[in-house]
Parts: C-alpha cells; sequence; structure tokens
C-alpha cells in the first residue's frame, strides 16, 4: 500500500472512498454513453433534449455525486448558479426556516441552482447582506422576507438589475415577484368566528410596525369589528416578536385585568402556546372564558391544544412559490404574472 499525497492508494490504483476523484461531465458521459456536450445541456434543462435523456443524466449525476464547479461555471457563464435566502434569525420559532428552506429546495432540485442562506439580526441593517450579495456578486437572485411597505431593500435589488422574490408585499410603485399569505382576510374571519361563538370584546397580538403584514393584519382586523359589532381590547405591550415569557406575562396580565378579553387573536404560531399559558395563569379556561384563533404552519397547535381556532399557512408551499418566482425572474418573465396571494384555510371547516 502506498501513500500518495496522503492518501492511502490500494493496489489496482484506485482511491480510497473518501478520497476519489471529483465527478465530472466526462465521468457522467462515460457512465451514460452520451456526449460530453448533451451532458452538459441535459443538466440546463435545455429544451432540445429529451426528457427521458435528462431524466437519465440527471439519475447518474445524483447517483455519483455530481456537483458542478462554480468557480468554473462562473468564469464561464458569469452565473453563480446560486440563488441567496436572506432570512432573519428571529425567523427560527415554529420551524419556519425549516419549512421555507425545505419548500425552496425542492424547487431547486434538478435545476443548476443552490441555495445558500444568508442569516442576519433584524437589529442590524437590514440592508448588509443585500450589499454583500449584490458588490460580491455572490447569486443569481435573491429571495427576501419581512418586508415593508417601503422597503429599501427591494428599491436597491431592482435598480441594480438583481433577480429577486420577497415573502410579502410592498406599497412603493415597484412591480416585482411575491409570494404573500392574506394576512387582511385572515384576521378578518377571525373576527368573525369570534363572533359566531359570542366573543364580542377581542384582543389582537401584531407583528412589529414596520412590516408589510402588520398593516394588512390591522386593516383586517378593523374591518371584521365594523363589520360584525365587536369592540377591539388594547394589547400593543408586545408583539408576536417579543420574548415568549413576555408574551406570557403580558396575557396574563391582560386577562387579569378588569377590561380582560373574550376573544384573542394571533397573528403567529410561535407565540400562542405562550399566550394560552398567559391566560391559563390568569385563571381563565381556553374553549370556556376565551377563544383563541391563531395562525399555525403545521398542525402542532390543533395536536396540543384542540381549542384553538386555527388556520394553515403553508410556509413549505410559500418556499417553492418564492423559488419558482425568481428562477421565472432570472429568465426574464414579467414580474406581474409572478405574484401570488395564498388565501387562509381553517382547520375547523377542513
Amino acid at each position: 500500500m502506498v501513500r500518495l499525497g496522503g492518501n492511502e492508494m490500494r493496489d489496482g490504483g484506485d482511491l480510497k472512498d473518501g478520497a476519489r476523484e471529483r465527478p465530472t461531465l466526462k465521468t457522467i458521459a462515460f457512465m451514460t454513453g452520451l456526449g460530453i456536450t448533451t451532458v452538459s445541456r441535459a443538466l440546463k434543462d435545455a429544451p432540445d433534449i429529451g426528457a427521458d435523456t435528462k431524466e437519465r443524466v440527471r439519475l447518474v449525476a445524483r447517483q455519483i455525486g455530481y456537483q458542478p464547479n462554480r468557480a468554473g461555471v462562473r468564469l464561464r457563464t458569469g452565473k453563480t448558479n446560486v440563488i441567496a435566502l436572506v432570512l432573519s434569525i428571529e425567523e427560527e420559532l415554529m420551524g419556519f426556516t425549516n419549512h421555507i428552506v425545505f419548500g425552496i429546495s425542492e424547487v431547486l432540485t434538478g435545476t443548476p441552482y443552490h441555495l445558500v442562506i444568508t442569516p442576519h439580526a433584524s437589529a442590524r441593517d437590514p440592508m448588509v447582506p443585500i450589499r454583500y450579495i449584490l458588490d460580491t456578486g455572490s447569486a443569481d437572485g435573491v429571495i427576501i422576507s419581512r418586508t415593508e411597505p417601503n422597503d429599501p431593500r427591494v428599491a436597491l435589488m431592482e435598480e441594480r438589475g438583481m433577480p429577486f422574490a420577497t415573502h410579502g408585499r410592498t406599497n412603493m410603485g415597484i412591480v416585482h415577484p411575491y409570494h404573500d399569505y392574506d394576512n387582511e382576510t385572515f384576521a378578518r374571519e377571525a373576527v368573525r368566528r369570534l363572533v359566531a361563538r359570542g366573543r364580542k370584546n377581542i384582543a389582537i397580538i401584531l407583528p412589529e410596525g414596520h412590516l408589510s403584514y402588520t398593516g394588512h393584519s390591522i386593516k383586517g382586523f378593523r374591518d371584521g369589528l365594523s363589520l360584525h359589532g365587536a369592540r377591539s381590547v388594547p394589547f400593543d405591550s408586545v408583539t408576536v416578536e417579543s420574548p415568549l415569557t413576555a408574551i406570557h406575562d403580558a396575557t396574563r396580565a391582560l386577562m387579569s385585568g378588569p377590561d380582560a378579553p373574550d376573544g384573542l387573536i394571533s397573528m403567529a404560531g410561535g407565540c400562542t402556546i405562550a399566550m394560552v399559558a398567559g391566560l391559563e395563569a390568569a385563571g381563565k379556561k381556553l374553549g370556556r372564558d376565551v377563544d383563541l384563533v391563531s395562525k399555525q404552519n403545521s398542525d402542532l397547535l390543533k395536536w396540543i391544544r384542540p381549542e384553538i381556532i386555527a388556520a394553515n399557512e403553508d410556509i413549505r408551499a410559500a418556499g417553492m412559490e418564492l423559488a419558482r418566482a425568481v428562477l421565472a425572474s432570472i429568465g426574464g418573465a414579467a414580474p406581474e404574472s409572478l405574484q401570488t396571494l395564498y388565501q387562509p384555510s381553517f382547520a375547523e371547516d377542513a
């Protein structure tokens, strides 16, 4: 046995599994009996290559662990084959990050593109990761979340010609790809369902005020109150982004006070369990003294507390829509054709 560059070589010249040469297009061409050009075009989903040939090439590529050399691709084409997902580190509650990453990855599978997650803290300048991506040319497309009505990240990417999609809408006169959840409809429908159960004094826990979906939620809530003759009970000492202990304590104080609501609305599933614990610490019983409507991105809430009136927000589907939108934007599709709005569906209606 001979050592070659620190790797053990067996008789016959084969390197151990951990030191095999990186698979190339030539490797796939040899294994499929196709030309290198055909293999390359099949992996790029070229329209003149048959579906059976593409599937055969992709199957072999997956089996041997083929990955394109990004540096070489960028040198030849000017492309990185990277989609950057810019996420706030606060978005991990209730598995938000996992769900959206799974959705995006599902769409990118079988394409030349790879997902790179760029985390940032919402307390810091949200422009920093966007400027880095633009200045370094480290991605071909960008997906952002926590969208604001007048979002400077959108303005900069539009100005610099970077294909992008936003999780949430803006209100700044720029037509761009987005996927959003209809929070206005959710909040209005939440009020209706609470009133249908005899609840008239309703409090809502909202997101931070600078976000687009906060405005949508407030409008839906106010419209619901007006339509159904209910009253708003102030609950603005915390937001859905507050620490869970703060949400628990604020809910306990609210439910212990003289103006305790008989209906609650949560705009994020991550804080709902803290709210339930807080109201029970105040001696209230869910489903008897107070009803609660909440969004959920999985069935976890209904498993834990079936008394909760839960509406589904499919974050995995959102990731898929965002990935499709940014890929189509890279391909030159009109932005107005890349806008989707997810309608709430309530678990009790299923």
